[in-house]
């Protein structure tokens, strides 16, 4: 699935993709690799699906240290330099705050949160050493639109956001460029799992749609083409952002489409 051509929006750059082996993060591999990238992925378990024969996949839990350094020596192997690492692994718990017990915390907070820090602990002094590039971390609306009954979730990704800034802050003289993309509802199986516990499931889903202003659900390709732009070099001076890609979601006003 390389770009042959040599013209891609990412030709001759190298990526390492976190939690790749479906949804948003398979997507974002097969949009690098048709723009000209070579990528390294990680997932904590085996990938549904056959990955691009050159994608480079080891398996890892971002949440480990000792792992996640695993992860850093063998991208460094494969690849050499890191132009770009996408920090997109991540759970969902769908719980209060009440219902939410220590090992809710741990798994959660411990991929979303611990394990984006810890990815990027690890990887920006490698990229700085070579002139820096470009964390895209994945968030979440929810991060500033708290979704009912996803109190950890929701909290992760205000977490991410606030990562974000203070690595572009602090690492943007070295040449660290950092972003969040902050998904609506993308269609895949976490966005499945939330709406199965509606009480009437599709009724839930046929409101969700209708606050949509364009019309459609998001899909994964719609995030993966936000990730392309922002590791290219057409995105050199966006950084400490949180881009919403949404539909219009958020944009609209709460109150029940048709009313007026």
């Amino acid at each position: 699935m390389n770009n042959p051509t040599g013209t891609g929006q990412l030709h001759n750059k190298t990526a390492v993709v976190t939690g790749g082996s479906r949804g948003i993060g398979r997507a974002i591999i097969d949009a690098f690799m048709s723009e000209g990238a070579r990528v390294v992925t990680s997932s904590r378990n085996a990938p549904d699906s056959d990955l691009p024969k050159a994608v480079h996949w080891l398996q890892a839990d971002v949440s480990d240290p000792t792992q996640v350094d695993a992860l850093a020596e063998f991208a460094v192997g494969q690849l050499g330099n890191i132009d770009i690492l996408v920090n997109n692994a991540g759970v969902q718990l769908e719980k209060t705050v009440v219902n939410s017990t220590d090992e809710d915390w741990n798994l959660l907070m411990g991929t979303n949160a611990r394990g984006v820090f810890l990815v990027c602990r690890r990887f920006i002094p490698i990229m700085s050493a070579s002139e820096g590039g470009s964390i895209i971390n994945i968030g979440s609306i929810s991060g500033e639109h708290a979704d009912p009954t996803m109190a950890l979730y929701n909290a992760s990704k205000a977490f991410v956001a606030g990562l974000t800034r203070s690595i572009a802050v602090d690492h943007g003289a070295e040449g660290i460029r950092c972003n969040t993309i902050c998904p609506g509802w993308i269609m895949t199986g976490m966005v499945d799992a939330a709406f199965s516990l509606a009480s009437d499931p599709a009724a839930s889903k046929a409101d969700g749609l209708a606050r949509h202003p364009v019309g459609r659900w998001g899909q994964p390709k719609d995030i993966a083409a936000a990730a392309v732009w922002l590791g290219s070099d057409q995105s050199t001076f966006t950084t400490g952002q949180s881009i919403t890609v949404d539909g219009g979601l958020v944009a609209a006003s709460p109150l029940q489409p048709g009313l007026f």
